[in-house]
């Protein structure tokens, strides 16, 4: 007589141990805020672009190896200037 239950995991039915995957409907409260893309084709005869957003508002584009360099180091300016970003570790140093 089969003993397994209606609507068991297939794993369980047959006895091996589930894995314990992360339920991916659980959320853990964080949130993209500021992104850097970056398109550098493989010949250097085509020219790299990019662009570099953040929900605050920020928006920048660059076309061209030097201006897509510039706009790297003003996105990290600007990841450490974000209040949206800093909001949190404001908040510790002044406690």
């Amino acid at each position: 007589m089969d003993t397994t239950t209606v609507g068991a995991p297939k794993d369980a039915a047959e006895g091996v141990p589930n894995a314990g995957r992360p339920d991916p409907s659980k959320d853990d409260g964080r949130r993209p805020v500021a992104w850097l893309h970056i398109v550098a084709p493989p010949s250097w005869s085509v020219t790299p672009s990019a662009r570099s957003w953040c929900t605050c508002g920020y928006e920048r584009h660059a076309i061209g190896r030097a201006a897509v360099l510039q706009l790297v180091a003003a996105h990290d300016e600007h990841r450490t200037a974000c209040t949206l970003l800093n909001s949190t570790s404001e908040g510790r140093a002044a406690a």
